[in-house]
């Protein structure tokens, strides 16, 4: 065993601005020490070596090591360990000094979560972030407030569509479904993840056909709308599409900034030329928190950090649809992205993947307005077509709004009716505000 008070320390001895304090989930055998583990996951981090060599000084490591400052059991064993437990579970939180890496997301993640990701069970499931560390953050340009400016809509959520099929569509019939999602009282349509600048439809093309659609769109309705287009591509592939799309006329643009890389995102979003909103595609997040004994927390690599990296909407997966997210974790990360955050702004949270017009008046009393409800399939698979579809979500929108229930708004409605009748309401069971049932 060992006495190390730079290694181990109280919270309360930190200097708190020198610090991120990453907080993990960690699975061992019974007859782990876990105290010695988790020194080992702050030196690995850090200094990196197992044996002492002579260039690790008491300044190199006072300057430089991470601080072990809590490792907490549950449950909780004191005294004993039963014979029939095979392994234990602890909260471990490690201090590591951000001067080590800088106010950027790659040496960031490679110190938090780098080698010792390969450690077994050992998930990152928060990191908290010093006003000094976030002053080098610019976040999003536009945020919950700048989006609701640009559209001019205040008093209630957001819609948005996904244009549906995903790939395959032409410049012209994209900016044909554009304009009847658009028409019908979309808010916000983007592109698919899966489309930036296939040879049918190339980037600039698209953007011409549609923004056109769009303007048409907006003309009929009295409205504004936001069309995010994909330009993901490798790094400075992916600005020239973004200066390329905005000459073209684009007023949004979208990133999968999971598989382009969270730096290569803040390029785009803090590049003072590229002065339009910017839409967060969440796919391949679910490789890094799928798992629970490993990888990194939905919270965390689905709303924490791209918020930070300037994103100013964020899909996120809902537990309504197709994917499987956990109720919590779901509103969990869209707290993540609206709570205060230093000075960096909110960003909007997009929940989606299989959102119908049944799921609009739990959204709502989730979030309230400052959410943008994301749907592709209700809107371009509704029976009457995509216009009607959108106006279907308008009219449970501002029904939920004014305090009606969806069941009544819809027998006022026939497009509203029509989807509720296909897809049904969704009803979480009520407990009240607390639960405390377990």
């Amino acid at each position: 065993m060992f006495v190390d008070p730079v290694i181990v320390q109280f919270p309360e001895n930190l200097d708190k601005e020198r610090f991120i304090i990453a907080t993990y989930y960690c699975a061992t055998r019974p007859g782990t020490n876990m105290l010695k583990f988790a020194a080992a996951l702050a030196i690995e981090q850090t200094c990196g070596t197992w044996l002492k060599v002579p260039g690790e000084t008491p300044e190199v490591r006072e300057r430089a090591i991470g601080r072990v400052v809590g490792v907490y059991e549950a449950p909780s064993y004191q005294i004993n360990i039963p014979a029939e437990v095979t392994e234990r579970h602890f909260i471990v939180r490690i201090a590591y000094p951000w001067q080590n890496f800088g106010a950027q997301f790659s040496m960031m993640l490679s110190t938090v979560i780098g080698n010792i990701s390969s450690s077994g069970k050992v998930k990152l499931i928060d990191l908290e972030f010093p006003k000094s560390f976030l002053e080098g953050f610019q976040g999003p340009k536009f945020g919950v407030q700048g989006i609701r400016d640009l559209l001019g809509v205040y008093d209630r959520p957001l819609l948005n569509n996904m244009i549906k099929p995903c790939i395959g569509l032409t410049p012209e019939k994209t900016a044909e479904l554009a304009y009847e999602a658009a028409v019908g009282g979309v808010d916000i349509i983007k592109d698919d993840e899966l489309v930036c600048d296939p040879p049918f439809c190339r980037l600039e093309d698209r953007v011409k056909a549609v923004m056109e659609a769009v303007r048409r769109a907006d003309e009929v309705k009295g409205e504004k709308t936001l069309y995010a287009f994909n330009i993901t591509a490798p790094a400075m592939q992916m600005r020239e599409n973004a200066y390329r799309a905005i000459e073209a006329g684009a007023n949004a643009l979208m990133v999968n900034y999971a598989t382009c890389g969270l730096d290569t995102t803040r390029m785009i979003t803090e590049d003072p030329n590229i002065n339009v909103p910017i839409l967060a595609h969440s796919d391949y997040t679910g490789a890094q928190y799928e798992s629970e004994w490993s990888g990194v927390a939905a919270t965390l690599i689905g709303a924490k950090l791209p918020r930070l990296a300037g994103l100013d909407m964020i899909i996120g997966l809902s537990p309504y649809g197709k994917f499987p997210i956990l109720m919590d974790t779901f509103i969990n990360m869209g707290f993540q992205m609206l709570q205060p955050l230093g000075e960096i702004k909110p960003s909007f949270p997009m929940p989606g993947g299989g959102t119908t017009q049944g799921h609009i008046e739990d959204v709502i009393h989730k979030f309230g307005n400052d959410v943008i409800i994301a749907a592709g399939g209700a809107i371009h698979g509704h029976p009457m077509g995509p216009a009607a579809g959108a106006k279907a979500f308008r009219q449970g929108i501002d029904a939920v709004c004014k305090g009606q229930s969806l069941a009544d708004a819809g027998k006022e409605h026939e497009e509203l009716g029509m989807a509720l009748d296909l897809w049904g309401i969704y009803s979480e069971a009520k407990g009240g505000i607390f639960d405390l049932k377990g």
